[in-house]
């Protein structure tokens, strides 16, 4: 059987489909519920408010394939495994089946489905901590399905066990199945099953979760027997990196992986109508972008090469992409990084008057101006000096051990700071939206969000900076809408009568058959507020208090962005 990803796809939402789950949308790369991370890391991003106890439109049993994007392992692309963006097929049970069926169902895909056979599997569960007892249900339940238990190896808390995203709420146990003789992970069984309490206690939760992954591009890489960068994911960017340097993947694998995985990155982030930038997703995209020009440049590739990558990209997916708005955007980027670029060869120049090229200076040279060490390296050499390494390696690795340390709160995995404060904050983000297309005009859409404890901010399409007046009128619409107390009603309906009855939301394939439509009304019913949304939201606007419009700027070309505080 020709194994592709487009059947790979078909055959899990088939198979799941055929045991009674639901298939939801692919969501976008941007979470609209998660205010902890920058990007969908995982198809449970879309599930936080379900996962805790929400019911979802479509029911308790759903399936789907998800786009993500991380980017914790940046640094480690370039080797056998590591990817920005990829794709990662789910099911999940919220509150349905557990353990048992969810072993199951695994294990008949991975058999029956794609034809591994079960003497070549792997299989890992919890051993247990402190009064968290070890994992003998699920070894059990694979066992019964005829796993050996020389197959099978019980693991700790790093490799067997999943949060809480925070300091308290949801995690459990989980099961991983690996296949080229333990070396590849090929799917992920996590069972929400306990709750962390503020004392570190574990109680078992009453509404018991199954949230399963398999990534895409590693199942398929292993079903065509293949390396994963030379499947008909990466491959045909690849041999188009090499007919534009005229060199072979075979000599250059590092370098033209680390292109190819960045420029798809880029042009799938820059599809959610992102612009490279110095802050937040901006700040990643403009990262990934000039990463890929540096390796670009160690191959002598020219002016103009990311786009000509991003026009495969756009073949390889059956994705609707913003063609016109991704290629102006990333070819900007290239022209403004060669001039940083320019401005590195001539601190070069400063530097090299010396008989070694310091660890710290070197350093600089990535840093600041976007010089891989590789780079820097080839240039000593033609002035015949050296390059202290292990100096550099010393400062990278500083460097890396800062970057993480700021940045560990902002990238875990959903189902954190879902508090009081973060849902009077997200019926404040309506409200905003209301009043700015009552004021500005109903040309006014949702760009991107974001809310954490002290703030919401959102970005919308306009034009032209805010007046004072037209802040001030804004203010005022959400704060009477405030004051009069209403209702913050929940409905589920199809995305027809959603459209109908005017609900906020970009009708495309975004949504499912049916979806939560969130209502702020009046007494009559007469609505100030209503979009598509999964929550989570208070109950009635008179517990938001007084909001205030803090900053607004400009995020790119017709989008501004509104800061505001609940005082």
């Amino acid at each position: 059987m020709k194994w592709t990803r487009k059947k790979l796809i078909k055959e899990y939402i088939d198979f799941f489909k055929k045991k009674n789950h639901k298939e939801i949308p692919n969501s976008s790369l941007v979470p609209e519920n998660d205010p902890t991370v920058l990007f969908t890391t995982a198809g449970m991003h879309p599930l936080v408010p379900y996962l805790l106890g929400q019911n979802h439109p479509l029911g308790n049993r759903l399936v789907s394939v998800q786009k993500c994007i991380r980017t914790q392992d940046i640094d480690d692309v370039g080797d056998e495994s590591h990817l920005t963006f990829f794709e990662m097929l789910g099911n999940w049970s919220l509150g349905d089946y557990f353990k048992e069926d969810a072993i199951k169902y695994s294990f008949e895909f991975l058999t029956n489905n794609l034809g591994i056979k079960k003497n070549d599997l792997r299989i890992t569960c919890f051993k247990g901590k402190g009064k968290i007892p070890k994992d003998k249900e699920a070894a059990e339940i694979w066992k019964n399905l005829g796993i050996k238990e020389k197959q099978m190896d019980f693991l700790g808390i790093d490799d067997n066990w999943w949060g809480p995203a925070g300091n308290t709420g949801p995690c459990g146990p989980d099961t991983e199945m690996f296949v080229n003789k333990g070396k590849l992970e090929i799917w992920n069984d996590v069972f929400m099953q306990y709750n962390k309490d503020k004392k570190g206690d574990f109680k078992e939760l009453k509404q018991k979760n199954v949230d399963t992954g398999m990534g895409v591009e590693r199942t398929l890489s292993f079903l065509q027997g293949k390396e994963l960068f030379e499947t008909e994911l990466f491959f045909p960017i690849i041999k188009e990196i090499e007919k534009i340097t005229k060199k072979k993947y075979k000599e250059n694998k590092k370098q033209m992986r680390i292109i190819a995985d960045h420029i798809k990155a880029a042009v799938f982030i820059l599809n959610e109508k992102i612009s490279p930038s110095n802050t937040e997703q901006g700040y990643v995209l403009r990262r990934l972008i000039r990463r890929a020009i540096r390796y670009g440049k160690l191959l002598g590739m020219q002016n103009n090469f990311t786009s000509r990558l991003a026009e495969i990209v756009f073949e390889i997916y059956d994705y609707k992409f913003d063609k016109e708005f991704i290629l102006d955007e990333i070819e900007k980027e290239e022209k403004r990084f060669r001039q940083c670029i320019a401005s590195g060869l001539r601190y070069f120049n400063k530097i090299a008057s010396g008989k070694k090229i310091s660890g710290k200076d070197a350093f600089l040279l990535y840093q600041s101006y976007g010089f891989p060490i590789e780079l820097t390296q080839e240039m000593a050499k033609e002035k015949k000096l050296q390059v202290d390494i292990v100096g550099y390696e010393k400062e990278e690795a500083k460097h890396k051990s800062k970057s993480r340390t700021a940045s560990k709160g902002r990238f875990k995995s959903g189902l954190a700071d879902h508090s009081e404060k973060t849902t009077k904050y997200h019926t404040a983000a309506h409200l905003l939206l209301a009043a700015l297309r009552q004021v500005l005009g109903e040309h006014v859409e949702q760009r991107g969000s974001n809310i954490t404890k002290e703030r919401l901010r959102l970005d919308f399409s306009h034009l032209e900076k805010l007046s004072e007046k037209e802040i001030k009128d804004v203010e005022k619409i959400v704060n009477d809408n405030i004051k009069k107390k209403l209702d913050v009603k929940r409905e589920e309906m199809t995305v027809k009568q959603a459209k109908a009855e005017g609900a906020m939301g970009i009708f495309d394939e975004k949504y499912g058959e049916k979806v939560s439509v969130y209502s702020v009304c009046d007494a009559k019913g007469k609505a100030a507020s209503k979009e598509i949304c999964a929550g989570p939201h208070v109950t009635n606007t008179g517990e938001l208090g007084k909001f205030k419009i803090k900053k607004q700027e400009s995020v790119g070309a017709g989008v501004r962005r509104i800061k505001a505080v609940l005082e």
